[in-house]
């Protein structure tokens, strides 16, 4: 497995995959050619989603003169491939395929996944567990034997890019961008909880307004960090902050937790996907909610069994979860999708430290089944606003103008 690094990335909203990855890819072209003209053909969920996604505009910003394609072709080797035609005087000198295959990592074509450096001599789970039983060491002790001494230190920049993420988006009323002009709901959410005097209020649902937050902040391009996605870089966060905000956790623990979720996520990553494109929601917001609840877990000074307990109850229960953003913006559901995640991941790890002894489902186990399941999916449920809400949605605006043509029809005939 590769550095947990390249699962926390800082970035801007509001996609990884759809504006973080497109431009790493303009960035690394513009590097090596010396062109002063461009075209991109984007296929398959980058085609279909990318104007929601704000692909083209943050393609127009990285590169100068560049025509932008939104092809209707698919490419079956991933749904997120991108080509581009560099010209010198109007005369072509290069050509590149890149993937964008989630969390704001790209892959060129031709590149052999063999090649690249892996830091972690471990892919699984039961691997790892092993090791560190072997070992005598934690989870959080294997993550920093293998990532660089300045790890720690990163970790710090990642939780206060993550906790200024939460501030953002709870500082701000009014609408998101874009065509829905959905509200802003995090403030309201905040204050409903923290102001109640009913004793029905469940506090735990403070992450879900600090998640909430953070996925305002990401809808709005603002800057968050991969957890493991723009898209699901909520729930972490959420999580998070709200158990510091409750427990004053030293620093040292907090640190721990969130290395731990990184390796959870490094572990879909490497064996599953967090790409929804590739395998909808459940390897987005699925693999945010594992990552949290293993957090927890280890803020609660659970064992190895429980941590996994934790990491594998979250995921299983977003089994077959589509990927449907409505008119390819991240916002409807994904950003209600990240608020509810935060409190199942609150609940799956207080639920693991019960029947974490009893497992039958490994999280190995659950990892292979997610990717088996999202490669069932149609590919109208993977990140395509084709199908799921996204169909519905555009039906019923049909229904809408065809209900206002005819009404104004008859308007006009009296």
């Amino acid at each position: 497995m590769r550095s947990i690094r390249e699962l926390y990335k800082i970035g801007n909203g509001p996609s990884s995959s759809h504006t973080m990855g497109p431009k790493k890819v303009c960035e690394i072209v513009k590097e090596e050619y010396d062109a002063d003209r461009y075209m991109i053909k984007l296929y398959g969920s980058l085609s279909m989603t990318g104007k929601g996604h704000l692909t083209d505009k943050v393609i127009r910003r990285t590169l100068d003169n560049v025509e932008v394609i939104f092809s209707q072709e698919s490419i079956p080797e991933h749904p997120n491939t991108m080509d581009l035609f560099m010209f010198k005087d109007d005369h072509p000198i290069g050509y590149e395929r890149f993937y964008s295959i989630g969390g704001g990592v790209v892959r060129r074509q031709g590149e052999d996944p063999k090649e690249i450096v892996e830091l972690y001599p471990h892919k699984y789970f039961k691997e790892i567990r092993e090791y560190c039983e072997e070992h005598n060491m934690e989870l959080h002790d294997y993550v920093y034997k293998y990532e660089d001494n300045d790890f720690k230190d990163y970790l710090s920049k990642v939780w206060k890019v993550m906790a200024k993420s939460v501030d953002d988006g709870i500082a701000i009323s009014g609408v998101l961008p874009g065509v829905l002009t959905v509200e802003r709901k995090a403030k309201k959410i905040l204050n409903r909880i923290k102001f109640s005097s009913s004793k029905h209020v469940n506090k735990t649902q403070l992450s879900s307004a600090y998640a909430y937050a953070v996925s305002e902040t990401n809808a709005s391009g603002g800057e968050i960090v991969t957890a493991p996605t723009c898209g699901a870089s909520g729930v972490l966060p959420g999580v998070m902050y709200y158990a510091l905000e409750k427990y004053s956790y030293s620093k040292e623990k907090f640190i721990n937790a969130l290395a731990v979720a990184g390796l959870i996520g490094n572990i879909v990553k490497h064996n599953g996907s967090i790409s929804g494109a590739e395998a909808g929601c459940q390897a987005e917001v699925g693999t945010a909610c594992s990552m949290a609840a293993a957090a927890v877990s280890v803020l609660m000074d659970n064992d190895i069994d429980k941590i996994e307990t934790a990491a594998e109850m979250a995921m299983e229960h977003h089994l077959g979860l589509t990927c449907d953003p409505i008119l390819g913006y991240v916002q409807i559901p994904c950003i209600e999708r990240n608020g509810i995640a935060a409190m199942r991941a609150i609940n799956a790890a207080e639920l693991a430290e019960l029947v974490g002894e009893n497992r039958i489902v490994s999280f190995d186990m659950v990892v292979e089944t997610m990717l088996q399941t999202g490669k069932d999916l149609k590919e109208s449920y993977r990140e395509t606003a084709e199908a799921g809400l996204a169909a519905f949605y555009k039906n019923i605006q049909l229904q809408k103008r065809f209900i206002k043509k005819a009404e104004d029809k008859d308007n006009n005939s009296i």
